[in-house]
């Protein structure tokens, strides 16, 4: 929605985060088609989600996993990044030139909040 309602383009970031809350979430999409590609690298972490039309279901879970995934675009990389910081294990983002051209130094501000991200 246009201010104040919620900006689209943290639908993603947010969907990521609702993969460990608790009870099922409901994020809708209204505005862009195909903004769902993030959706299937969640899942490879183990994130419960279903897509059914505009409608993305999450059911929350206790922990996400280290995988390798693809960002096909710069929001839903980054979500994938706040994904694996709060996975358990090694997570590798690969395409990352999606998250670089619209978050500049993103490793290094991740790093010194504590975050152990090597860009490669």
């Amino acid at each position: 929605m246009p201010y104040p309602g919620f900006p689209t383009d943290m639908q993603s970031v947010f969907a990521s985060i609702l993969t460990t809350a608790k009870g099922t979430s409901l994020v809708i999409e209204n505005i862009f088609e195909n903004r769902y590609k993030y959706v299937n690298e969640l899942r490879k972490m183990g994130a419960k989600i279903t897509v059914e039309g505009k409608i993305c279901v999450i059911k929350g879970t206790r922990k996400l996993f280290g995988a390798t995934v693809e960002a096909t675009d710069l929001r839903g990389g980054a979500s994938l990044i706040l994904a694996g910081l709060n996975a358990k294990g090694k997570t590798t983002v690969n395409h990352a030139q999606y998250i670089l051209r619209g978050y500049e130094n993103l490793d290094k501000k991740l790093n010194s909040l504590g975050a152990r991200i090597e860009l490669i």
